[in-house]
Formats: C-alpha cells, sequence, structure tokens
C-alpha cells in the first residue's frame, strides 16, 4: 500500500543520511521550537513561584530539579510507544500545549482564589509538562530514525534542542515578560506547540488513522489558546483584582519584577512581586523615619545617595533641606523610576522629586555602583526591599556594607531600612551584627507604620549618632519630643544574638523566611 507519508524503511548508506529530505527539516525545526517551549514553561514557572513563594535561588533550583526529573521519567516511558509514533507525537504536543501554555494563568489564578493549593499545583503542573517534554524529543528521534542515520540523527537533534533553549533564554528576561507578561507568554509558547502539532497533521497525514478526529483536536486546543491570549489581560486582572482586593490602576511586568499599584479606601498603594511597599495612608511615617534622623543629624549635608526608593518618596524627603546640591538615586529597575517620574497620579505621591534638577537617577545594581564609583556622600539612605532572596540578601551582607563605608563622607551617615524588630526579631539584629563587623557604629531605631506594625531602621556611621538639634518645617510624624522614643527597644524587641550576614552563607535570609514563615502559618 502506498501512502503520502514518509517512508518506514531505514537508511542504511551514507547517500541517505547525507539527502535531506525536507520532512527531516520540517521535524528538525519542531525540535528547534519543542525545546524553547518547554524551557520557557519550566522558567515562567521558576518565575511564578519566585514572585509568590519568594527565594528565587531556592525556587528555581526546585522548579528546575523536578522538570528536569520529570523530563527523565518521560524519556523513560517513550520505550512503550511503540506504533503509531507520529500520532502520539501530535497528542503529546497538544497536551503539552494546552497544560503548558495555561501554566502562567492557572497558577495566577490559584495564587489569588485558592492560595493553599498553589504549591501542590505548581509542582504537579511542573512534573506533568516535564514529563511531557521528555516524551517529545525520543518520539521525534525515533522518527527520525527512519531515513537518518544515528550519528547525524543525534548531532542534528541536540544542536536544534539547545539553540531553541538559547534563544528562549535570551528572550524570556529582555523581551517576552516585559512587552507581553508571563499570562500572555505562556499562551504564545503554548499555541507554538500546538502549531507543531498542526504541522505533523499534516506531514504524516498518510500515516495517521483517524485523520478527522486528529484535526478537530487541533483545531479546539488552537482556538483555546487563542481565546486565552485574547482574554490574557482579563486573566491577569481577575487574578490580581481577587488578590489585591483594591482596584488596580496600574500594573506592568519589568525583567526584575511584577509592578502594581492599587486604589482603595487607603489611597494608592505599591506591590512589588506581590509585597506591599507603601501605602498612601501611611508612607510618610515610613520615609518621614527613614530619612531624617540621619538628614537632621547631619546639619547641612550637599550630597546623598538613596540606594533603592526609586518611588522617590525618600527623594522627596530629602529634598525638604535647602542645603542639599546633589541626590543620586541608584534604582535597578528602569521600570520603576520612569513611571514615578511620568505618571501623574504616582508624581502627585512623590511631588515630582524624580524631576528635581538635583536629581541623578542611575539604573544599575547598587552592589555594582558602590564598587565601581569613588564619590563620597554626607547621606546614604538604603531603601531596598526586605531580603526575600539571595538576589536582595547581598545588600544587607557585610561586604556591601565594607562598601558602603568607602563611600560615605568622614562625617557622614548612612541609614538602613531593616525588617519588623518585632515579627523578625532576630533579623533585625542580624543587620545590625552585620553593620557594626565591618567598624561602622550602629544605631538601630524603629517607627509604627500601621500598614507594616513595628518597624525598624540601623544609622551606620564613623562616629556616634547624635539627636539633631531641629527638625524641618512641615513634618506630619516626626518631633524633637517623639524622636528619642524611637531609639528605646521595649523587652519584646531588645537585641539578641545572632550571627554576620556574609556573601558566603546569606543566613538574613533563611532567618528571614522562618521568622516572617511562622506568622504566615
Amino acid at each position: 500500500m502506498t501512502t503520502s507519508g514518509p517512508s518506514l524503511t531505514p537508511a542504511h548508506d551514507e547517500g541517505a543520511a547525507t539527502n535531506a529530505r525536507p520532512i527531516d527539516i520540517a521535524l528538525l525545526s519542531s525540535v528547534f521550537v519543542i525545546a524553547a517551549c518547554g524551557l520557557l514553561y519550566e522558567l515562567a514557572a521558576g518565575a511564578l513561584a519566585s514572585y509568590v513563594l519568594g527565594d528565587s535561588v531556592l525556587q528555581f533550583s526546585t522548579i528546575i530539579g523536578t522538570y528536569l526529573f520529570a523530563m527523565g521519567v518521560g524519556s523513560w516511558l517513550s520505550r512503550y510507544f511503540d506504533r503509531q509514533l507520529p500520532a502520539h507525537f501530535l497528542r503529546i504536543e497538544l497536551m503539552v500545549a494546552l497544560v503548558g501554555g495555561f501554566l502562567p494563568a492557572v497558577l495566577f489564578l490559584a495564587n489569588a482564589y485558592a492560595p493553599g493549593a498553589f504549591r501542590v499545583l505548581l509542582y504537579g503542573m511542573v512534573l506533568l509538562v516535564g514529563t511531557l517534554v521528555g516524551l517529545e524529543i525520543p518520539l521525534v528521534m525515533r522518527i527520525l530514525k527512519r531515513n537518518v542515520q544515528l550519528k547525524d540523527l543525534v548531532s542534528q537533534v541536540l544542536t536544534f534542542d539547545y539553540l531553541g533553549a538559547l534563544a528562549v533564554s535570551m528572550a524570556f528576561p529582555l523581551l517576552l515578560v516585559p512587552q507581553l507578561g508571563l499570562v500572555r507568554t505562556g499562551l504564545l509558547f503554548g499555541f507554538m506547540n500546538a502549531a507543531v502539532a498542526v504541522w505533523a497533521l499534516w506531514l504524516f497525514r498518510g500515516e495517521l488513522r483517524r485523520y478527522g478526529a486528529h484535526a478537530a483536536a487541533c483545531a479546539l486546543v488552537m482556538l483555546a489558546l487563542l481565546a486565552g491570549l485574547f482574554g490574557a489581560e482579563h486573566i491577569t486582572r481577575f487574578a490580581e483584582d481577587k488578590f489585591y482586593q483594591d482596584r488596580i490602576v496600574l500594573s506592568s511586568a519589568t525583567p526584575y519584577q511584577r509592578i502594581v499599584v492599587t486604589h482603595g479606601k487607603p489611597g494608592y498603594r505599591l506591590y512589588l512581586n506581590g509585597n506591599l511597599q507603601f501605602a498612601e495612608r501611611d508612607e510618610y511615617r515610613y520615609h518621614e523615619a527613614l530619612v531624617h534622623p540621619v538628614m537632621a543629624a547631619h546639619g547641612a549635608p550637599k550630597r546623598v545617595a538613596v540606594l533603592g526608593g526609586g518611588d522617590g518618596m525618600a527623594v522627596r524627603e530629602v529634598l525638604r533641606y535647602p542645603s542639599v546640591e546633589s541626590v543620586t538615586l541608584v534604582e535597578l529597575d528602569p521600570a520603576m523610576t520612569q513611571l514615578f517620574s511620568e505618571h501623574p497620579m504616582l508624581t502627585q505621591l512623590n511631588r515630582n522629586a524624580l524631576s528635581d534638577p538635583r536629581v541623578h537617577i542611575v539604573n544599575t545594581d547598587a552592589f555594582q555602583w558602590l564598587q565601581a564609583g569613588t564619590d563620597m556622600f554626607d547621606v546614604v539612605i538604603v531603601d531596598f526591599p526586605d531580603p526575600t532572596n539571595f538576589a536582595i540578601g547581598k545588600l544587607f551582607t557585610n561586604s556591601f556594607y565594607a562598601l558602603l563605608e568607602q563611600r560615605l563622607a568622614a562625617s557622614g551617615y548612612a541609614v538602613v531600612q531593616t525588617t519588623s524588630p518585632l515579627i523578625a526579631r532576630k533579623s533585625f539584629w542580624t543587620v545590625v551584627e552585620t553593620i557594626e563587623s565591618t567598624g561602622l557604629t550602629a544605631t538601630p531605631y524603629h517607627a509604627h507604620v500601621p500598614s507594616f506594625g513595628e518597624w525598624g531602621f540601623v544609622v551606620a556611621s564613623r562616629r556616634p549618632w547624635r539627636l539633631p538639634e531641629r527638625l524641618p518645617e512641615g513634618l506630619r510624624f516626626l518631633s524633637a519630643t517623639t524622636l528619642p522614643l524611637m531609639f528605646d527597644f521595649p523587652l519584646d524587641m531588645a537585641r539578641v544574638p545572632a550571627q554576620v550576614n556574609r556573601l558566603s552563607n546569606q543566613v538574613l535570609v533563611h532567618t528571614y523566611e522562618q521568622e516572617w514563615g511562622e506568622v504566615a502559618h
């Protein structure tokens, strides 16, 4: 019987191996797409896990390990597929397209509506996608083996596999997530997997039994993914509206984080990766407590650096001092400084501080900026997020504070926001211990911010910190009479033994996760 599909006769000579047929080229091109899609689902799962569960190193490590294990299971299971290999390949492609394509959307919704099931669903979907992806390449190789010699087969398949992985690993953080977001990116690559299935439907049209059923399955999967693509923004907003409760007025996915601004009874709120950064109702308490104890104590600071704080709130408070000649704002994410420099509702919050001619914005990693520069500053304000992962945790190490000390003028002060001394007591005193290990004097204090609770700060300096003689006019929280009380710690926040946080151990990240995890449970 003759068919229009590929010949089932294996090649026995070099000539057959060197004459690549269109169908073989098509299948090898499919390997490129398959590899790209498989890695994309893995990266999306890791990114979502780090957003929701924190500690990006731990989450990516466990996701990658689980995914590779599942691929091994899939490769092992491929031995049980003996007949109708093109049909099995087509079905697997459609399953990967559905499960992998909808993975980010399902996990976003689970985090909003069933947070207790998020972890189980996350690893369940990673195991399923990994197993299906593990089946793909062995089946392609066995189909190609009909006409390609083994030595050429392995080298060609692996070449296209690695090229696909390279392409998506570069595009994911630089192009896909910033431009499309995780939900739309997942659905787009699911559609690409489905397109491979449609391609296989056409390539093997002469071999497939129940061709009509396969064609209908392809059409249904592609329609589902297309519907998801067109509704991706609604899916994201539906999940985030539930998660954030207040109305979302602005959201943006960047290579570094997801930025969400909401508006409700407390006014505007800023969230980074789901973690509250400020609430308009009481942010003045936090930022006045962060900035003015060091600025006012210095007396007449001229050169100020703000590390982090891309929302411009700390810069707003710094600019209250007429002696200030320049402010260098070092913020990793350019999307943050752009939003808070240009968006009308956000510039209203920081009083257009980032547009002040005295402010110079540098979008780079603060650790590298300290290493590379030589400028000295009278005051350095360190306003990083809490050390939820190792990438941020490095900014709380003795190596970072040693670099900070080199950029601090002899009479200068630095201040570090340092989590809650009540909820994360050991974490707070770990930062104090770490600053002191560099030879700097550490002066801890705390303030009550309703949105966060009791919150901690540490002054770092070569000379002892002293109470300022006066504070700027127009403050809403700090006063000369209440300021000294902030430096008194009650018994439940008093100092406890702590280790130095070093780059080599990052004990602070583990301590922080443990202490805040106990509160969450």
